[in-house]
């Protein structure tokens, strides 16, 4: 049986995808923002429509200008993963001298956070398998830990805020390794949904505490993740790269819970 909210008779949308970058076709009367020809990049969250040759925005929709040294394919999985990462780093306060924790930090939101929390001045302690040590290590982690070969919540108490961007944690495994006054914040909502309710009890017992963070995200957002990654501070990973007509295989491999960074869509791979 169809869940209400994706729709009863059939889906509601029929046209997936949120990210998307390209090239206006053209713009409506009264629009001051952006012309014909402009190369652009943003989010389409609840109406998707992304996976797709057009799509219909509005000048003040989660869209901005593609940085001029970024192709298309580069500019495209620069929003979902990093507006959550960046929604958990605000919510947890991550700030200059901070020493931060991530978790799953090979996967959209985890590579982003560590780029993120770099920009920020804080220190980076990435956790990954033994395949992508390298990789994270490029992306700005000063340390990189591999959970296949130990467990990674044996030390502490090092960190001001663990981030757990795979969801896949919990904050008892995580507090020990946690400061006095540390934070946990994770994308998943944890066993029993305990992630939804620690951040209302924890604050009421002192020392260290849960934060959920509810992801926000609007066009000043996406300008600056276009700033961060006009000056290199910023890249999306990206896993592969599926054209159009092959969109199932692309989802199969996503479901697959393998893929590194993002996968993307080229609608036309001739551009």
């Amino acid at each position: 049986m169809r869940p209400l909210a994706s729709g009863l008779a059939r889906p509601k949308a029929t046209v997936l995808g949120n990210e998307f970058a390209g090239q206006v076709a053209a713009a409506g009367r009264g629009v001051t923002s952006f012309r014909a020809g402009d190369r652009v990049f943003g989010y389409t969250e609840g109406p998707f429509g992304a996976h797709a040759e057009y799509l219909v925005i509005g000048q003040d929709a989660l869209v901005a200008a593609v940085p001029a040294n970024l192709s298309y394919d580069r500019a495209a999985p620069a929003t979902e993963g990093a507006h959550y990462a960046l929604s958990h780093i605000r919510a947890a306060k991550i700030g200059s001298g901070h020493n931060v924790l991530v978790y799953g930090a090979t996967g959209a939101i985890g590579s982003a956070a560590v780029q993120l929390i770099k920009t920020l001045g804080a220190t980076v302690t990435a956790v990954c398998a033994t395949p992508h040590l390298e990789l994270v290590a490029k992306l700005g982690a000063d340390q990189v830990i591999d959970y296949t070969t130990g467990d990674f919540t044996a030390g502490g108490p090092d960190y001001d805020v663990v981030f757990d961007a795979a969801g896949k944690a919990s904050f008892g495994r995580c507090k020990p390794l946690l400061k006095p006054g540390g934070i946990y914040t994770s994308t998943g909502p944890g066993p029993g949904y305990q992630n939804l309710i620690l951040p209302l009890a924890t604050p009421l017992l002192g020392g260290k505490k849960a934060v959920f963070a509810y992801p926000q995200i609007d066009q000043a957002t996406v300008r600056h993740l276009g700033q961060l990654m006009a000056s290199s501070q910023f890249t999306p990973v990206i896993d592969r790269h599926y054209p159009l007509d092959q969109i199932v295989d692309a989802y199969r491999y996503v479901e697959t819970g393998q893929k590194i960074g993002n996968v993307v869509i080229t609608v036309d791979p001739s551009r």
